[in-house]
């Protein structure tokens, strides 16, 4: 073959090298179907995906509102829980704030009974005290020969007798008549407080001299009047009973009443001072 070619030669053989625009156009088009079934298939798969996702999302949104749910239950429980131990709370605040207050009150009442039982038992010692002094001084009288007769209790000028029985008013005048005395007359003060002393240990009546002999005119039996700053009389002290309203010596007090009730007595004569010297 000759290397030389002429024009005409390159100018056709061009013509043979060059491809057929109509086989190109059936190459492309074969090219876009195979394309087309091969999305196909990708598509759906992707939508499968995509549906499941979807699918996942709503499970997973579900149990997330089922978590929400819950929790706000928790949430609720755990404020009512929490409002019900508050109330435990104040409720054992408030029971032991009221037994703190009983226990104060009760401390107080523990004191206030140890108080007045201490008190009582000094009175009681008190009382048992005087009572001896009494019967020692009674003894020392009972064995005393001085200006009294025997039994008879010596203070200042006059011998006192105190009665063991219990008469009404006009019995116990008349008592004291036959001893040879009369009944208490008291003329100051002293023989006040002697008599409240001797009589301290007592809760019983004593009659007096005291009697009303017509209203508003009180008068011992020697006749003289009451000297009313001496002590008060209490009771029916204006009243005049048909059997006479007579005046009688009860626990630090005088009472005026009817004198036919009964009770002990007093009888009282001047003492033989100088027959004691």
């Amino acid at each position: 073959m000759s290397l030389e070619m002429t024009f005409d030669d390159l100018k056709m053989k061009p013509m043979k090298d060059q491809p057929n625009h109509k086989s190109y156009g059936e190459k492309a088009k074969g090219l876009r179907f195979l394309s087309s079934l091969w999305w196909c298939p990708a598509t759906m798969t992707l939508g499968i995906i995509c549906l499941g996702l979807l699918v996942i999302i709503i499970m997973l949104g579900m149990q997330l509102f089922q978590v929400s749910e819950l929790l706000k239950q928790c949430q609720a429980n755990l404020t009512h829980q929490e409002d019900i131990l508050e109330g435990q709370v104040l409720a054992q605040e408030q029971a032991e704030n009221t037994s703190q207050q009983s226990q104060r009150e009760l401390k107080e009442m523990i004191k206030t009974l140890a108080w007045k039982l201490d008190e009582k038992s000094k009175k009681e010692v008190e009382l048992h005290q005087l009572n001896l002094d009494l019967q020692e001084a009674l003894r020392r009288v009972k064995n005393f020969s001085g200006p009294c007769p025997q039994d008879w209790i010596w203070h200042g000028e006059n011998c006192y007798l105190f009665s063991s029985g219990q008469f009404n008013w006009e019995k116990s005048r008349e008592n004291c008549l036959s001893l040879d005395a009369q009944l208490l007359k008291i003329n100051s003060t002293d023989d006040l407080d002697f008599i409240w002393q001797m009589t301290s240990h007592s809760s019983f009546p004593f009659w007096t001299g005291l009697s009303l002999r017509k209203p508003s005119s009180w008068l011992w039996e020697d006749g003289s009047p009451l000297r009313s700053r001496l002590f008060r009389l209490q009771g029916a002290f204006s009243q005049m009973y048909p059997s006479g309203t007579c005046a009688y010596l009860q626990q630090r007090n005088v009472f005026a009443e009817n004198c036919i009730l009964s009770a002990f007595s007093i009888c009282q004569k001047k003492a033989h001072l100088l027959g004691a010297q």
